[in-house]
């Protein structure tokens, strides 16, 4: 199979595998990662070809919906690239990919780089900030009936890994414990400059939260 015959059976693949995911991690988060990763790779020295594999199957099983189980994904991915026929260094860095894109507390140190994995950690990010990260935070939010916000549990910012994976908090601590803090972690000059627009919009959006619950 040709590269684009591969990214199309995976893009096929995808789809039929998250028809029914959660609304925040569903096939168009998928979509719109995909669609940002290669907007940041025109201007970033990256292999395209492992950027859209690892783009595409990033979120295939996400822990969060497999009891915490952070082997699924990788598992999946691998299962199934291996199958394509897709050689094996291309698999072996896109299930990296998968194992370390995660934001996972931002406490945890990590055990890989590369410049796909920095371009597809940004690209993942901007989707969890601005207006579609505020729209994806709720929707979890909802999905795992969480309260919107209560004064008098403060965010955490010092959650270990498993404490991050379990936190039941409200939903705004969310932003002051993972949203608010992507702006200063991107590693692209242009996920930086996309990160700024959507993290005011984020600040803005506090702002008019905090007034309206407040009765103004």
């Amino acid at each position: 199979m040709t590269q684009d015959q591969i990214i199309s059976a995976t893009t096929d693949f995808v789809k039929k595998q998250l028809s029914n995911a959660e609304g925040g991690h569903d096939w168009f988060h998928i979509e719109r990662v995909y669609r940002t990763a290669l907007t940041l790779a025109k201007t970033e020295a990256v292999d395209t070809y492992i950027v859209a594999l690892g783009a595409l199957l990033h979120d295939i099983a996400d822990s969060k919906f497999h009891n915490g189980d952070e082997t699924v994904g990788p598992r999946v991915a691998r299962t199934f690239l291996t199958e394509l026929g897709v050689a094996t260094d291309v698999i072996d860095h896109v299930v990296l990919i998968i194992e370390n894109i995660s934001f996972k507390g931002g406490n945890e140190p990590t055990h890989f780089s590369s410049p796909e994995l920095h371009l597809l950690q940004d690209a993942d990010r901007l989707d969890a900030i601005g207006a579609i990260g505020i729209a994806r935070c709720f929707n979890y939010g909802g999905f795992k009936n969480r309260a919107l916000y209560d004064p008098v549990i403060p965010p955490n910012l010092h959650m270990s890994r498993e404490e991050y994976k379990k936190s039941t908090a409200p939903t705004i601590n969310h932003f002051y414990e993972k949203l608010l803090l992507l702006r200063d972690r991107m590693h692209t000059e242009s996920g930086k400059k996309m990160a700024a627009e959507r993290h005011a919009f984020m600040e803005n959006f506090l702002t008019q939260f905090y007034r309206e619950w407040d009765g103004q």
